[in-house]
């Protein structure tokens, strides 16, 4: 459970003890290929639940929505009290099983679920609703947008939900959560879109549609979807107190997830586009601060060397107020529809500067070749080479520092780790980049392993 304030906790849906291609295809025969749902112009979000029939969307969801069973193996002490006073080593291993939900998206058994459902499993189980069980391989994962691809081998065509647009819908709109709350099968809510683009992260690059279907545990995984039976969003966190439901719920977008699913499918691996630039939202008090009038968008503060933004011409001072046909009044807009393309994308971004309004076709960048300056630090995310050296998973490297003022710390920053800055842990450049670029050429506290494994605490 992860607490934001006292009280509220953002709670993952799936149960207590888990461990935690690029084009649409019409055709009825979907194998391996994601199906889009047509247009549909016709809104009922006017009308009350009781003139809307759920019936039909509901019969079509369940068939397609499997309960995830995750058994992961780990080992703890044989003995907790010996090895706590002599240090014997001896373990066991335990069998831990969590469950979830999950969406089959191909009639030959691709399923979308979210990947703390199947976080460090050793076997992976789905059984349907008619009680038909199969072995489960995972083909691919996205930890940042938590999305999780699987297959199964099954001897038959498999019923499978079509991807609605989930920018398309609107807050009101009535939708259906489907999933095996508590392992309570085929268990089907209503509930309205209460908001979109709706960000619980710390770097912003999150853009959730929050719902009031009743949601629960053994969720995550599971399909939200519109009045016609289309996804529109898979269930992923409550917003709790307790770790049930108490209101709300938040799904990622089903634009989003289906480009992670195709970029899986074509790629085996996520590919990420970056504008390239760094900001902060307006607000009032922040554009009283600016001396501007506008009180939504984003206030480019930095323009990353050799990006799209910067090869288009972005400079600091602009404000973005647009992405091709999309408005922008937040980070969670930004970067829901950047995340919905991919590098050498071309969007359009509308900018206010010096009060008059411009477009600017901006190419997006790989993320892996950009480097990110501040106070005349260059950083870069690690790479696999990197992450062997130093015996780490994630985190960012000093690439170059061209500040004279710390060269004489050059021996030691030359190549260095960053393990966190201000006791946020560096994970990765979008954190460490949305963190500092609040900080506005501030100085901040660098917690850093150096190339020969010694620790410094430097301010910079």
């Amino acid at each position: 459970m992860k607490k934001f304030g006292s009280l509220l906790a953002v709670s993952l849906l799936s149960g207590a003890v888990t461990l935690g291609a690029y084009k649409f295809f019409l055709e009825p025969n979907n194998s391996g290929k994601l199906t889009l749902a047509s247009p549909n112009y016709a809104k009922n979000v006017n009308l009350g639940a009781e003139n809307i029939d759920f019936t039909a969307a509901a019969e079509n969801t369940v068939h397609a929505v499997v309960h995830v069973k995750n058994v992961s193996v780990s080992k703890v002490p044989s003995n907790p009290l010996m090895e706590f006073f002599y240090g014997y080593q001896g373990s066991r291993e335990q069998t831990q099983i969590g469950t979830g939900s999950g969406v089959i998206i191909t009639e030959d058994g691709y399923i979308v679920t979210n990947n703390h459902v199947i976080q460090d499993a050793t076997e992976l189980e789905v059984t349907l609703n008619n009680n038909k069980s199969y072995k489960a391989k995972l083909v691919g994962t996205d930890s940042k947008m938590d999305v999780a691809l699987l297959k199964v081998e099954a001897d038959e065509k498999l019923p499978y939900v079509v991807f609605g647009d989930s920018d398309a819908i609107k807050v009101g709109e009535w939708v259906l959560a489907v999933g095996n709350p508590y392992n309570l099968n085929s268990t089907v809510t209503a509930g309205i879109v209460s908001a979109k683009a709706r960000n619980l992260s710390n770097n912003g690059i999150q853009s959730f549609i929050q719902t009031d279907a009743a949601v629960n545990p053994g969720n995550s995984g599971g399909a939200l979807v519109n009045t016609r039976g289309e996804l529109v969003g898979i269930n992923t966190m409550i917003s709790s107190p307790t770790g049930s439901y108490a209101g709300y719920s938040f799904a990622v977008p089903s634009n989003l997830t289906r480009k992670i699913i195709e970029d899986l499918m074509q790629f085996g691996n996520v590919q990420r586009g970056v504008l390239g630039i760094e900001g902060r939202e307006l607000n009032s008090s922040y554009s009283k601060e600016l001396g501007v009038k506008e009180t939504q968008g984003i206030y480019v503060n930095l323009v990353t060397k050799n990006s799209g933004a910067e090869k288009a011409g972005l400079t600091k001072g602009d404000i973005i107020i647009q992405l091709d046909d999309k408005k922008i009044t937040g980070f969670a807009e930004l970067t829901g529809y950047i995340n919905t393309k991919r590098p050498n994308d071309v969007i359009q971004v509308t900018v206010l500067r010096d009060g008059k309004q411009r477009t600017l076709p901006v190419k997006l960048t790989k993320k892996e070749i950009l480097n990110y300056e501040f106070n005349g630090i260059e950083f870069e995310d690690l790479d696999t080479a990197d992450k062997k050296q130093f015996n780490l998973k994630e985190g960012i490297k000093i690439k170059k520092v061209n500040n004279p003022e710390y060269a004489e710390y050059n021996d030691i920053l030359d190549g260095a780790v960053i393990l966190s800055i201000d006791g946020i842990k560096a994970k990765d450049m979008e954190t460490v980049s949305s963190y500092l670029a609040k900080k506005e050429n501030q100085k901040a506290r660098y917690q850093i392993i150096s190339k020969n494994g010694q620790m410094y605490s430097i301010i910079m």
